[in-house]
């Protein structure tokens, strides 16, 4: 297993119940594929230039273990979940 970290970042106009959830979603699916080590919520940043029309938006840090095939899936995940508007994960040596 590889150690992983992604950051994403929600939605500002979602809902505080609605991002919970999103966290509580990707959390669960990343429990259920590997080991979740850490979740770190940073909260609503201003952004450096707009994304999507927006000007700021929630991050969340997330460190965890993995196989070398879950990174993709949860790529894939992040990308038809409507309210995430980036995302990145990177393997950590």
């Amino acid at each position: 297993m590889n150690k992983y970290e992604t950051v994403f970042i929600i939605s500002p106009t979602l809902e505080e119940e609605a991002v919970k959830g999103l966290v509580e979603k990707f959390s669960n699916l990343i429990s259920a594929n590997g080991e979740l080590e850490k979740v770190e919520e940073w909260g609503k940043k201003k952004f450096a230039y707009e994304v999507q029309d927006h000007k700021e938006g929630y991050y969340v840090l997330m460190n965890f273990s993995a196989n070398s095939d879950f990174p993709a899936e949860l790529e894939r995940n992040f990308k038809i979940t409507e309210g995430v508007l980036k995302y990145i994960v990177v393997r950590n040596d």
